[in-house]
């Protein structure tokens, strides 16, 4: 088995090198999917030293990005063990960072992890009005919506966006789970969402439960 202790220091030293080639030799083992998923865990809490970094001013929004991207290499590498082909198909969702927040890293890796989960998932981009939820919604007819946002103002969109469905007369087709830092359990009571999270690997879970 992997170290998931180096695994997790060499995303947080973003070693693009080698984290990729562990993940390809661990690959080769043809490892459990409950293996497969510590290994997103370490690779996750390296995102975490990252974060960390970056608060302190250590590292700068490049090496975020940066960071955002190898995870999205690592999680397609680990994809064929992860246990997303027998379960492909087992909803949708539609996602997106709502109107004011240019953030995508969270947005992203949640994708990555909802995917490789089995989930399709229809990404809006950033910086997107309730309206354009709304039509996505109309259109695909998802089992969820995923709203994302790392700003303090992000929050008022949410709300404005799950108004918007309410009004579209959309909300109880779908289930709505809201991720990003400012998120709370407060705030998704005003929100009116399903479920919040600040962990993508969680979000997913919560998103797993909810089509089983």
């Amino acid at each position: 088995m992997l170290d998931l202790k180096s695994l997790t220091e060499a995303v947080g030293e973003l070693d693009e090198e080698k984290v990729l080639a562990e993940l390809r030799d661990f690959v080769a083992t043809n490892p459990s999917a409950e293996e497969a998923q510590q290994v997103v865990a370490a690779c996750q809490a390296g995102m975490g030293v990252v974060g960390d970094l970056f608060e302190k001013g250590e590292y700068f929004v490049g090496d975020l990005i940066f960071a955002g991207e190898l995870l999205t290499n690592a999680i397609e590498i680990l994809k064929p063990v992860l246990g997303g082909k027998s379960t492909a198909g087992i909803g949708t969702i539609v996602l997106g960072t709502v109107a004011g927040d240019l953030h995508d890293i969270g947005k992203n890796i949640f994708k990555s992890m909802a995917e490789a989960a089995g989930f399709v998932v229809y990404d809006l981009g950033i910086d997107q009005p309730a309206d354009a939820f709304v039509e996505k919604v109309k259109e695909v007819k998802p089992d969820i919506v995923g709203m994302s946002g790392v700003l303090t103002l992000a929050l008022e969109s949410m709300k404005v966006t799950v108004d918007a469905l309410k009004e579209a007369g959309l909300r109880d087709s779908v289930k709505i789970i809201i991720g990003g830092n400012p998120v709370t359990k407060e705030a998704c009571e005003q929100i009116g969402a399903d479920a919040f999270t600040t962990n993508a690997a969680e979000g997913v879970k919560i998103c797993q439960g909810w089509v089983q």
